[in-house]
Protein backbone atom coordinates (compact mmCIF):
# COMPACT_ATOMS: atom_id res chain seq x y z
CA UNK A 1 0.00 0.00 0.00
CA UNK A 2 1.39 3.38 -1.02
CA UNK A 3 0.67 6.51 0.94
CA UNK A 4 0.45 9.74 -1.05
CA UNK A 5 0.61 13.24 0.33
CA UNK A 6 -1.73 15.79 -1.17
CA UNK A 7 0.12 18.78 -2.59
CA UNK A 8 -1.28 22.23 -1.86
CA UNK A 9 -2.88 23.93 -4.84
CA UNK A 10 -1.25 27.30 -5.55
CA UNK A 11 -3.44 30.30 -4.98
CA UNK A 12 -4.85 31.88 -8.11
CA UNK A 13 -6.21 35.37 -8.55
CA UNK A 14 -9.73 35.94 -9.79
CA UNK A 15 -10.24 36.80 -13.48
CA UNK A 16 -9.59 40.50 -14.12
CA UNK A 17 -12.57 42.82 -14.21
CA UNK A 18 -13.25 45.16 -17.12
CA UNK A 19 -12.02 48.07 -15.02
CA UNK A 20 -8.79 46.22 -14.28
CA UNK A 21 -8.21 45.48 -17.96
CA UNK A 22 -8.96 49.10 -18.82
CA UNK A 23 -6.42 50.28 -16.24
CA UNK A 24 -3.69 48.07 -17.68
CA UNK A 25 -4.38 49.07 -21.29
CA UNK A 26 -4.62 52.75 -20.37
CA UNK A 27 -1.23 52.43 -18.66
CA UNK A 28 0.21 50.91 -21.83
CA UNK A 29 -0.73 54.00 -23.86
CA UNK A 30 1.61 56.12 -21.71
CA UNK A 31 4.81 54.19 -22.39
CA UNK A 32 6.33 54.21 -25.86
CA UNK A 33 5.61 57.86 -26.62
CA UNK A 34 6.71 59.21 -23.22
CA UNK A 35 10.12 60.48 -24.30
CA UNK A 36 9.01 61.96 -27.63
CA UNK A 37 6.03 64.07 -26.50
CA UNK A 38 8.23 67.13 -26.06
CA UNK A 39 10.36 66.59 -29.19
CA UNK A 40 8.51 69.24 -31.28
CA UNK A 41 9.49 71.89 -28.72
CA UNK A 42 13.23 71.16 -28.77
CA UNK A 43 14.19 74.10 -31.05
CA UNK A 44 12.43 76.60 -28.77
CA UNK A 45 13.89 74.84 -25.73
CA UNK A 46 17.37 75.29 -27.21
CA UNK A 47 16.79 79.03 -27.45
CA UNK A 48 15.54 79.13 -23.86
CA UNK A 49 18.67 77.46 -22.49
CA UNK A 50 21.16 78.88 -25.01
CA UNK A 51 23.04 80.70 -22.23
CA UNK A 52 23.47 77.56 -20.10
CA UNK A 53 26.92 75.89 -20.25
CA UNK A 54 26.72 73.25 -22.96
CA UNK A 55 23.05 74.06 -23.45
CA UNK A 56 22.98 73.31 -27.17
CA UNK A 57 24.23 69.75 -26.58
CA UNK A 58 22.41 69.04 -23.33
CA UNK A 59 19.00 69.95 -24.76
CA UNK A 60 19.38 67.03 -27.17
CA UNK A 61 19.64 64.72 -24.15
CA UNK A 62 16.27 65.87 -22.80
CA UNK A 63 14.65 63.18 -24.99
CA UNK A 64 17.32 60.47 -25.01
CA UNK A 65 18.08 60.51 -21.27
CA UNK A 66 14.56 59.20 -20.68
CA UNK A 67 15.22 56.14 -22.85
CA UNK A 68 18.53 55.52 -21.09
CA UNK A 69 16.90 55.79 -17.65
CA UNK A 70 14.23 53.29 -18.71
CA UNK A 71 16.88 50.81 -19.88
CA UNK A 72 18.96 51.14 -16.72
CA UNK A 73 16.12 51.08 -14.19
CA UNK A 74 13.92 48.34 -15.71
CA UNK A 75 15.79 45.42 -14.04
CA UNK A 76 15.21 47.03 -10.63
CA UNK A 77 11.54 47.41 -11.54
CA UNK A 78 11.42 43.69 -12.35
CA UNK A 79 12.82 42.84 -8.94
CA UNK A 80 10.25 45.09 -7.25
CA UNK A 81 7.44 43.51 -9.29
CA UNK A 82 8.41 40.04 -8.06
CA UNK A 83 9.08 41.03 -4.44
CA UNK A 84 6.37 43.64 -3.72
CA UNK A 85 3.81 42.96 -6.42
CA UNK A 86 2.64 44.25 -9.79
CA UNK A 87 -0.10 46.58 -8.54
CA UNK A 88 2.20 48.43 -6.15
CA UNK A 89 4.80 48.94 -8.87
CA UNK A 90 2.22 50.07 -11.45
CA UNK A 91 0.48 52.60 -9.22
CA UNK A 92 3.79 54.01 -7.95
CA UNK A 93 5.10 54.26 -11.51
CA UNK A 94 1.98 56.09 -12.69
CA UNK A 95 2.21 58.61 -9.85
CA UNK A 96 5.91 59.21 -10.50
CA UNK A 97 5.12 59.55 -14.23
CA UNK A 98 2.61 62.34 -13.54
CA UNK A 99 4.86 64.18 -11.08
CA UNK A 100 8.14 63.95 -12.99
CA UNK A 101 6.50 64.55 -16.37
CA UNK A 102 4.64 67.72 -15.44
CA UNK A 103 7.62 68.98 -13.41
CA UNK A 104 9.30 69.89 -16.70
CA UNK A 105 6.77 72.71 -17.13
CA UNK A 106 8.14 74.43 -14.02
CA UNK A 107 11.86 73.69 -14.52
CA UNK A 108 13.89 76.84 -15.09
CA UNK A 109 17.27 75.12 -14.86
CA UNK A 110 18.43 72.75 -17.60
CA UNK A 111 20.02 70.32 -15.15
CA UNK A 112 16.82 70.15 -13.11
CA UNK A 113 14.91 69.47 -16.33
CA UNK A 114 17.29 66.61 -17.18
CA UNK A 115 16.79 65.16 -13.69
CA UNK A 116 13.00 65.19 -14.12
CA UNK A 117 13.37 63.44 -17.48
CA UNK A 118 15.51 60.73 -15.90
CA UNK A 119 12.87 60.18 -13.21
CA UNK A 120 10.27 59.93 -15.98
CA UNK A 121 12.33 57.10 -17.47
CA UNK A 122 12.32 55.28 -14.13
CA UNK A 123 8.53 55.61 -14.06
CA UNK A 124 8.09 54.29 -17.61
CA UNK A 125 10.34 51.29 -16.89
CA UNK A 126 8.20 50.42 -13.88
CA UNK A 127 4.92 50.83 -15.77
CA UNK A 128 6.00 48.69 -18.74
CA UNK A 129 7.34 45.92 -16.51
CA UNK A 130 4.24 45.90 -14.29
CA UNK A 131 1.86 45.86 -17.27
CA UNK A 132 3.60 42.92 -18.99
CA UNK A 133 3.92 40.93 -15.76
CA UNK A 134 0.27 41.54 -14.86
CA UNK A 135 -0.95 40.32 -18.25
CA UNK A 136 1.13 37.14 -18.09
CA UNK A 137 -0.21 36.49 -14.59
CA UNK A 138 -3.79 36.93 -15.76
CA UNK A 139 -3.83 34.79 -18.89
CA UNK A 140 -2.34 31.70 -20.49
CA UNK A 141 -2.17 30.33 -24.01
CA UNK A 142 -4.19 32.05 -26.73
CA UNK A 143 -5.75 34.57 -24.34
CA UNK A 144 -2.30 35.68 -23.20
CA UNK A 145 -1.19 36.15 -26.81
CA UNK A 146 -4.35 38.12 -27.58
CA UNK A 147 -3.95 40.50 -24.63
CA UNK A 148 -0.24 41.02 -25.26
CA UNK A 149 -1.22 42.05 -28.77
CA UNK A 150 -3.71 44.51 -27.28
CA UNK A 151 -1.01 45.87 -24.98
CA UNK A 152 1.25 46.67 -27.93
CA UNK A 153 -1.67 48.06 -29.94
CA UNK A 154 -2.59 50.47 -27.16
CA UNK A 155 1.06 51.45 -26.69
CA UNK A 156 1.23 52.33 -30.40
CA UNK A 157 -2.14 54.07 -30.21
CA UNK A 158 -0.77 56.27 -27.44
CA UNK A 159 1.81 57.55 -29.91
CA UNK A 160 -0.85 58.21 -32.55
CA UNK A 161 -2.87 60.31 -30.07
CA UNK A 162 -0.28 62.03 -27.88
CA UNK A 163 2.49 62.84 -30.37
CA UNK A 164 0.32 65.06 -32.60
CA UNK A 165 -1.09 66.73 -29.47
CA UNK A 166 2.45 67.44 -28.33
CA UNK A 167 3.16 69.11 -31.66
CA UNK A 168 0.06 71.30 -31.43
CA UNK A 169 0.82 72.36 -27.86
CA UNK A 170 4.47 73.05 -28.70
CA UNK A 171 3.23 75.54 -31.28
CA UNK A 172 1.69 77.50 -28.41
CA UNK A 173 4.56 77.19 -25.93
CA UNK A 174 7.40 74.68 -25.72
CA UNK A 175 6.50 74.04 -22.07
CA UNK A 176 2.84 73.24 -22.78
CA UNK A 177 3.35 69.57 -23.87
CA UNK A 178 4.59 68.72 -20.38
CA UNK A 179 0.98 68.93 -19.16
CA UNK A 180 0.10 65.85 -21.21
CA UNK A 181 1.90 63.76 -18.60
CA UNK A 182 -0.81 64.71 -16.08
CA UNK A 183 -3.10 62.15 -17.76
CA UNK A 184 -1.18 59.54 -15.78
CA UNK A 185 -2.71 60.81 -12.52
CA UNK A 186 -6.19 59.76 -13.67
CA UNK A 187 -4.86 56.38 -14.80
CA UNK A 188 -3.19 55.95 -11.40
CA UNK A 189 -6.53 56.46 -9.64
CA UNK A 190 -8.15 53.89 -11.94
CA UNK A 191 -5.35 51.37 -11.36
CA UNK A 192 -5.45 51.88 -7.58
CA UNK A 193 -9.20 51.24 -7.40
CA UNK A 194 -9.57 48.54 -10.07
CA UNK A 195 -6.53 46.31 -9.59
CA UNK A 196 -5.95 43.73 -6.88
CA UNK A 197 -2.59 42.29 -5.98
CA UNK A 198 -2.15 38.67 -7.03
CA UNK A 199 -1.77 36.15 -4.18
CA UNK A 200 1.87 35.41 -3.49
CA UNK A 201 1.39 31.76 -4.37
CA UNK A 202 0.01 32.62 -7.80
CA UNK A 203 3.27 34.30 -8.72
CA UNK A 204 5.70 31.92 -7.08
CA UNK A 205 4.17 28.59 -8.07
CA UNK A 206 5.45 26.62 -10.98
CA UNK A 207 8.69 25.04 -12.11
CA UNK A 208 11.70 27.20 -11.88
CA UNK A 209 10.57 29.24 -8.87
CA UNK A 210 13.50 28.16 -6.78
CA UNK A 211 13.33 24.41 -7.52
CA UNK A 212 15.49 22.40 -9.90
CA UNK A 213 13.87 21.62 -13.27
CA UNK A 214 12.09 18.24 -13.55
CA UNK A 215 13.91 15.27 -15.06
CA UNK A 216 14.02 15.34 -18.83
CA UNK A 217 13.76 19.13 -19.10
CA UNK A 218 16.74 21.17 -20.33
CA UNK A 219 18.95 22.71 -17.64
CA UNK A 220 18.30 26.25 -16.44
CA UNK A 221 21.36 27.57 -18.31
CA UNK A 222 19.78 26.58 -21.62
CA UNK A 223 16.70 28.62 -20.74
CA UNK A 224 18.89 31.55 -19.73
CA UNK A 225 20.58 31.41 -23.11
CA UNK A 226 17.26 31.56 -24.94
CA UNK A 227 16.14 34.49 -22.78
CA UNK A 228 19.36 36.36 -23.56
CA UNK A 229 18.74 35.71 -27.25
CA UNK A 230 15.30 37.33 -26.98
CA UNK A 231 16.87 40.38 -25.31
CA UNK A 232 19.46 40.66 -28.07
CA UNK A 233 16.81 40.40 -30.78
CA UNK A 234 14.73 43.14 -29.11
CA UNK A 235 17.76 45.43 -28.94
CA UNK A 236 18.72 44.90 -32.60
CA UNK A 237 15.14 45.25 -33.91
CA UNK A 238 14.56 48.46 -31.96
CA UNK A 239 17.97 49.84 -32.94
CA UNK A 240 17.01 49.37 -36.60
CA UNK A 241 13.42 50.60 -36.26
CA UNK A 242 14.44 53.76 -34.41
CA UNK A 243 16.11 54.95 -37.57
CA UNK A 244 12.58 56.17 -38.42
CA UNK A 245 12.10 58.89 -35.79
CA UNK A 246 15.82 59.78 -35.54
CA UNK A 247 16.95 59.79 -39.20
CA UNK A 248 13.81 60.12 -41.30
CA UNK A 249 13.34 63.89 -40.71
CA UNK A 250 16.74 64.51 -42.31
CA UNK A 251 15.95 62.20 -45.24
CA UNK A 252 12.59 63.88 -45.88
CA UNK A 253 14.27 67.26 -45.69
CA UNK A 254 15.90 66.40 -49.02
CA UNK A 255 12.39 66.03 -50.48
CA UNK A 256 11.45 69.50 -49.24
CA UNK A 257 8.92 68.13 -46.74
CA UNK A 258 7.46 70.38 -44.04
CA UNK A 259 7.64 69.44 -40.34
CA UNK A 260 3.94 68.52 -40.49
CA UNK A 261 4.57 66.03 -43.27
CA UNK A 262 7.53 64.58 -41.39
CA UNK A 263 5.38 64.10 -38.29
CA UNK A 264 2.63 62.43 -40.31
CA UNK A 265 5.05 60.00 -41.96
CA UNK A 266 6.67 59.02 -38.64
CA UNK A 267 3.22 58.64 -37.04
CA UNK A 268 2.29 56.33 -39.92
CA UNK A 269 4.70 53.68 -38.65
CA UNK A 270 3.14 53.98 -35.20
CA UNK A 271 -0.34 53.53 -36.65
CA UNK A 272 0.65 50.49 -38.72
CA UNK A 273 2.31 49.08 -35.59
CA UNK A 274 -1.14 49.11 -34.00
CA UNK A 275 -2.51 46.97 -36.85
CA UNK A 276 0.46 44.61 -36.61
CA UNK A 277 -0.12 44.14 -32.89
CA UNK A 278 -3.82 43.47 -33.43
CA UNK A 279 -2.95 40.86 -36.08
CA UNK A 280 -0.52 39.08 -33.74
CA UNK A 281 -3.08 36.84 -31.96
CA UNK A 282 -4.40 35.67 -35.34
CA UNK A 283 -0.91 34.77 -36.55
CA UNK A 284 0.01 33.15 -33.24
CA UNK A 285 -2.79 30.62 -33.67
CA UNK A 286 -1.29 29.57 -37.00
CA UNK A 287 2.47 30.09 -36.72
CA UNK A 288 5.14 29.20 -34.20
CA UNK A 289 6.96 31.92 -32.27
CA UNK A 290 10.11 31.58 -34.37
CA UNK A 291 8.14 31.85 -37.62
CA UNK A 292 6.49 35.06 -36.42
CA UNK A 293 9.92 36.41 -35.51
CA UNK A 294 11.14 35.74 -39.05
CA UNK A 295 8.03 37.37 -40.56
CA UNK A 296 8.28 40.49 -38.38
CA UNK A 297 12.00 40.99 -39.08
CA UNK A 298 11.38 40.42 -42.80
CA UNK A 299 8.66 43.10 -42.76
CA UNK A 300 10.98 45.54 -41.01
CA UNK A 301 13.74 44.83 -43.54
CA UNK A 302 11.36 45.19 -46.49
CA UNK A 303 10.08 48.50 -45.14
CA UNK A 304 13.57 49.92 -44.77
CA UNK A 305 14.51 48.73 -48.27
CA UNK A 306 11.49 50.65 -49.59
CA UNK A 307 12.54 53.76 -47.67
CA UNK A 308 16.12 53.52 -48.96
CA UNK A 309 14.97 53.17 -52.58
CA UNK A 310 12.19 55.77 -52.33
CA UNK A 311 12.05 58.68 -54.72
CA UNK A 312 8.92 60.32 -53.29
CA UNK A 313 7.40 61.01 -49.90
CA UNK A 314 4.57 58.56 -50.66
CA UNK A 315 7.10 55.76 -51.21
CA UNK A 316 8.81 56.65 -47.94
CA UNK A 317 5.44 56.47 -46.19
CA UNK A 318 4.80 53.03 -47.73
CA UNK A 319 8.11 51.78 -46.36
CA UNK A 320 7.36 53.18 -42.90
CA UNK A 321 3.95 51.48 -42.87
CA UNK A 322 5.49 48.10 -43.74
CA UNK A 323 8.30 48.48 -41.21
CA UNK A 324 5.90 49.60 -38.47
CA UNK A 325 3.77 46.53 -39.03
CA UNK A 326 6.82 44.35 -38.42
CA UNK A 327 7.60 46.06 -35.11
CA UNK A 328 3.95 45.78 -34.10
CA UNK A 329 4.34 42.01 -34.45
CA UNK A 330 7.77 41.55 -32.92
CA UNK A 331 7.20 43.17 -29.51
CA UNK A 332 4.17 41.09 -28.35
CA UNK A 333 5.80 38.00 -29.86
CA UNK A 334 8.95 38.48 -27.78
CA UNK A 335 6.85 39.29 -24.71
CA UNK A 336 4.96 36.04 -25.16
CA UNK A 337 8.15 34.04 -25.67
CA UNK A 338 9.67 35.42 -22.48
CA UNK A 339 6.49 34.68 -20.52
CA UNK A 340 6.80 31.06 -21.66
CA UNK A 341 10.49 30.83 -20.72
CA UNK A 342 10.32 32.67 -17.39
CA UNK A 343 9.67 30.86 -14.10
CA UNK A 344 6.51 32.30 -12.57
CA UNK A 345 8.33 33.59 -9.51
CA UNK A 346 10.78 35.53 -11.70
CA UNK A 347 8.51 36.81 -14.47
CA UNK A 348 8.87 40.45 -13.47
CA UNK A 349 12.67 40.28 -13.64
CA UNK A 350 12.71 38.36 -16.92
CA UNK A 351 10.17 40.63 -18.63
CA UNK A 352 11.97 43.74 -17.42
CA UNK A 353 14.97 42.67 -19.50
CA UNK A 354 12.84 43.12 -22.64
CA UNK A 355 12.13 46.72 -21.60
CA UNK A 356 15.87 47.25 -21.18
CA UNK A 357 16.59 45.78 -24.61
CA UNK A 358 13.96 47.93 -26.33
CA UNK A 359 15.00 51.26 -24.83
CA UNK A 360 18.71 50.55 -24.95
CA UNK A 361 18.18 50.01 -28.67
CA UNK A 362 16.45 53.39 -28.89
CA UNK A 363 19.30 55.11 -27.08
CA UNK A 364 22.06 53.43 -29.09
CA UNK A 365 20.42 53.72 -32.52
CA UNK A 366 21.83 57.14 -33.54
CA UNK A 367 25.29 56.26 -32.21
CA UNK A 368 25.52 52.76 -33.69
CA UNK A 369 24.25 53.73 -37.15
CA UNK A 370 26.24 56.94 -37.58
CA UNK A 371 29.26 55.19 -39.20
CA UNK A 372 26.95 53.51 -41.74
CA UNK A 373 25.23 56.82 -42.49
CA UNK A 374 28.60 58.51 -42.94
CA UNK A 375 29.73 55.79 -45.37
CA UNK A 376 26.54 55.18 -47.38
CA UNK A 377 24.38 58.26 -46.84
CA UNK A 378 20.93 58.30 -45.27
CA UNK A 379 19.12 56.47 -48.07
CA UNK A 380 21.94 53.94 -48.33
CA UNK A 381 21.89 53.36 -44.58
CA UNK A 382 18.16 52.53 -44.70
CA UNK A 383 18.73 50.20 -47.66
CA UNK A 384 21.68 48.35 -46.11
CA UNK A 385 19.85 48.00 -42.79
CA UNK A 386 16.91 46.55 -44.71
CA UNK A 387 19.21 44.05 -46.42
CA UNK A 388 20.64 43.02 -43.04
CA UNK A 389 17.17 42.56 -41.55
CA UNK A 390 15.96 40.53 -44.54
CA UNK A 391 19.07 38.35 -44.39
CA UNK A 392 18.55 37.83 -40.66
CA UNK A 393 14.95 36.75 -41.26
CA UNK A 394 16.08 34.29 -43.94
CA UNK A 395 18.72 32.91 -41.56
CA UNK A 396 16.14 32.43 -38.80
CA UNK A 397 13.92 30.53 -41.23
CA UNK A 398 16.80 28.35 -42.42
CA UNK A 399 18.02 27.49 -38.92
CA UNK A 400 14.47 26.70 -37.80
CA UNK A 401 13.92 24.42 -40.79
CA UNK A 402 17.19 22.57 -40.16
CA UNK A 403 16.42 22.19 -36.46
CA UNK A 404 12.97 20.80 -37.25
CA UNK A 405 14.44 18.25 -39.68
CA UNK A 406 17.04 17.22 -37.10
CA UNK A 407 14.34 16.68 -34.47
CA UNK A 408 12.23 14.63 -36.87
CA UNK A 409 15.25 12.52 -37.86
CA UNK A 410 16.21 12.02 -34.23
CA UNK A 411 12.68 11.01 -33.30
CA UNK A 412 12.60 8.52 -36.18
CA UNK A 413 15.95 7.02 -35.17
CA UNK A 414 14.85 6.62 -31.55
CA UNK A 415 11.60 5.00 -32.67
CA UNK A 416 13.49 2.54 -34.90
CA UNK A 417 15.95 1.72 -32.11
CA UNK A 418 13.13 1.14 -29.62
CA UNK A 419 11.27 -1.11 -32.05
CA UNK A 420 14.39 -3.19 -32.74
CA UNK A 421 15.13 -3.57 -29.05
CA UNK A 422 11.56 -4.67 -28.37
CA UNK A 423 11.69 -7.25 -31.15
CA UNK A 424 15.01 -8.64 -29.87
CA UNK A 425 13.72 -8.89 -26.31
CA UNK A 426 10.51 -10.58 -27.42
CA UNK A 427 12.52 -13.09 -29.49
CA UNK A 428 14.63 -14.29 -26.59
CA UNK A 429 11.90 -16.48 -25.27
CA UNK A 430 10.75 -17.83 -28.64
CA UNK A 431 11.44 -21.48 -29.52
CA UNK A 432 14.39 -22.05 -31.89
Amino acid sequence: MTLSTAQPVPARQAPPTRAARAAVLASATLTLMAAAIIAPGLPAMSEEFAEAPGGGLLVRFVVTITSLAIAVSAPVSGLIADRLGRRSLLVSGLVLYAVSGTAGFFATDLYVLLATRALLGVAVGGIMTAVSATITDWFEGARRASFLGLQQAFASLGGVVFLPLGGVLAGVDWRAPFWLYAVSAAVAVLAFTALREAPRGARDAGPGAGEPPPLGQPPRRSGAGRIAGVYALALVATLAFYMGPTQLPFLLQDFGSSPGVVGAVVAGSTLSGTFGALAFPYLRRRLATTAITAVSIALLGTGWLLVGAAGTVVQVLAGMLVGGTGVGLVVPNLNLRLSELAPEGRRGRVLSGLVTGIFLGQFLSPLALQPLIHAAGLAGAFAWTGVAMAAGAALVGLVTSLARRTRVAGTGARHTSTTSTTEMNSGKGAPQ
